[in-house]
């Protein structure tokens, strides 16, 4: 690469300088609303800011036992303590109550942790039969529990204009409840290949002729990178249909053309360019 660089730099402008060129005169595209579900692999247009607290209350991150961790605080492997198990609370649900002194409610993963708590113990800790649970360790005050805002808070600002929208992008958007997003519209690129040897896929090969294979290829990177591929087919090595095919690509947002541009008495791209007005 750094060959090829320095033989660029010799003999015209630099690769970086060519790149500063094409980008300076590329405009960024306007916005667009896209459904979430329909957003991946598109380009942000406008930041987003949370709505929501997330988790939006302290949660138990085990399927277990809700305690306060007072009432276990002289429980050991060989001093088990026992507490009834006053109600329990599934995920989605809410405690009828808040969880007084001496008591324990089971509780199950991403469940809403009971006032009064401060704690969760796993199940796989304790011992439950007849109503009461035997639990043989001793738990920390905010053991196994998610806090609320521990993802998110309501105000943080979570993704960035510019930024490209993957699988997570995805999914933290839809938990912020938004069911569009403001990202940029797909550039569509008009793709031209022209000489009289190429034909399509299925065309004949004989008496030399090729496979017009280079409009496949830059379709497919086209759709790798995000842009929408308009294909205009095989121009005939003759201005007039170099031009009107040229013609029904001038809507798309670049123009792409293979070969037909070199200094040979069939090279025509250079001047229909310059009659469709286009500047070198």
């Amino acid at each position: 690469v750094a060959k090829a660089r320095a033989n660029v730099r010799k003999h015209g402008i630099s690769f970086e300088e060519a790149q500063e060129i094409v980008l300076a005169a590329t405009p960024v595209l306007g916005a667009e609303t896209r459904a979430v579900s329909a957003s991946l692999g598109r380009v942000l247009a406008e930041p987003v800011v949370s709505t929501r607290t997330l988790p939006p209350a302290d949660c138990s991150a085990m399927d277990g036992f809700a305690v306060r961790s007072v009432d276990l605080a002289s429980v050991s492997a060989t001093r088990p303590g026992s507490l009834p198990v006053v109600y329990e609370v599934a995920a989605g649900g809410q405690a009828p109550r808040p969880l007084a002194a001496g008591e324990a409610a089971r509780i199950f993963t991403g469940a809403p942790l009971p006032p009064g708590a401060d704690a969760v113990v796993r199940q796989e800790d304790c011992e439950l039969g007849a109503g009461r649970v035997q639990i043989r360790v001793r738990p920390a005050p905010r053991d196994h529990v998610r806090e609320a805002g521990e993802d998110l808070r309501a105000g943080d600002r979570v993704l960035e204009a510019g930024e490209v929208l993957r699988a997570a992008q995805v999914g933290l958007l839809a938990s912020l409840g938004r069911g569009g997003v403001s990202v940029h519209r797909r550039p569509t690129v008009a793709l031209l290949s022209g000489g009289d040897e190429l034909v399509e896929p299925d065309g004949d090969v004989a008496g030399g002729r090729i496979v017009s294979s280079n409009s496949y290829t830059l379709a497919a990177q086209c759709q790798e990178i995000g842009a929408e591929p308009l294909y205009l087919g095989i121009a005939a090595d003759r201005p007039q249909d170099i031009e009107r095919r040229l013609r029904a690509g001038l809507s798309a947002d670049c123009l792409v053309s293979s070969a037909g541009v070199s200094v040979g008495d069939h090279d025509h791209m250079r001047e229909v360019l310059t009659r469709l007005g286009c500047r070198l």
